[in-house]
């Protein structure tokens, strides 16, 4: 049922996106603006109360729910399954962005590739040159597919629906919490961070195996192992270092944002990253996919030989 979940959910989120911000985005938003205004003040303990709530319980009861379902009727669980993956796990909540930012490299249009860049990862990228918007694109689109299909579908194999759940609402309040410097969130963020960097410390790993497993397998472990721990975020640099070796081209290095240089390593190792890389990101995305399906494949003919 795991496989066939994962294939529907990924089939219908192609034809049928899910409009991510207005039904995910939106709603946790809200309320970790309503959490913070009440437990907020500063302390550790208090963070820990109001993940608690935000993550740890609704991802329970979901999974006490689907448990319950499962044992009486089998398939209302499964509907419940797939809806909680399509709302959970998706290519198309990112990669329209990078589908654009390719269109628009493609036809010369660098400054609509600029602004495209910038409102998906947030920053200005205004001063950013041709090769600093597909390093940072493919960078982007790396990041993503992790968080939005590989972390996701392992907690689902893992664990079920509460399992997805956990890790997308944990990954949302990692940033809407822990992820913030300014004074007023105090340590209020801090077991945010924390709870997610645990939650995602296998399954990023996993991807970046996984990443290994369809590239080039020696050159992705050879920069996973020496690269990633210069990177400012040690799980972004093994996600990163792994996919710049597997595709076998170079990323991190300084990029122009804004006014200033913003000085990185390098990963990866090869040729300097153009557009026809951009391609080849989608290639090792989608091998990577398929990879992952193979492997439920095999559990559930073990399962069943078993």
């Amino acid at each position: 049922m795991t496989l066939l979940a994962v294939i529907v959910a990924l089939a219908l989120e192609q034809f049928r996106p899910l409009a991510s911000d207005r039904w995910v985005n939106g709603p946790l938003g809200r309320l970790a603006a309503w959490l913070e205004d009440k437990f907020n003040d500063g302390q550790y303990r208090h963070g820990v109360v109001a993940w608690v709530l935000a993550v740890a319980l609704p991802a329970a009861l979901l999974q006490i729910a689907y448990l319950l379902l499962l044992w009486l009727h089998p398939v209302i669980a499964a509907a419940m399954a797939l809806v909680v993956l399509y709302f959970n796990m998706g290519f198309r909540q990112f990669s329209h962005h990078f589908t654009d930012i390719t269109l628009a490299l493609q036809a010369g249009e660098l400054d609509k590739a600029r602004g495209l860049l910038g409102r998906w990862r947030g920053h200005n990228a205004d001063s950013a040159s041709a090769a600093d918007v597909v390093r940072l694109s493919i960078e982007q689109a790396l990041l993503a597919s992790h968080k939005h299909v590989f972390a996701p579908l392992f907690w689902f194999a893992l664990a079920g629906p509460g399992g997805a759940m956990l890790y997308r609402c944990a990954a949302f309040f990692a940033e809407a919490w822990g992820g913030r410097c300014d004074p007023a969130i105090g340590r209020f963020g801090e077991f945010s961070r924390r709870a997610f960097a645990a939650i995602d410390w296998l399954p990023v790993r996993l991807t970046a195996t996984g990443f290994a497993v369809v590239g080039d397998f020696e050159d992705a472990v050879y920069c996973w192992r020496t690269q990633a721990s210069g990177w400012s975020d040690e799980s972004s640099g093994i996600l990163l270092s792994s996919g710049a070796g597997a595709m076998g081209v170079r990323l991190g290095l300084p990029v122009h944002e804004g006014p200033e240089i913003e000085d990185r390593p390098e990963l990866g190792l090869g040729d300097e990253a153009d557009v026809d890389h951009l391609q080849s990101t989608v290639g090792l995305v989608w091998r990577t996919v398929v990879l992952g399906l193979l492997l439920l494949a095999l559990i559930w003919v073990s399962g069943w030989a078993g």
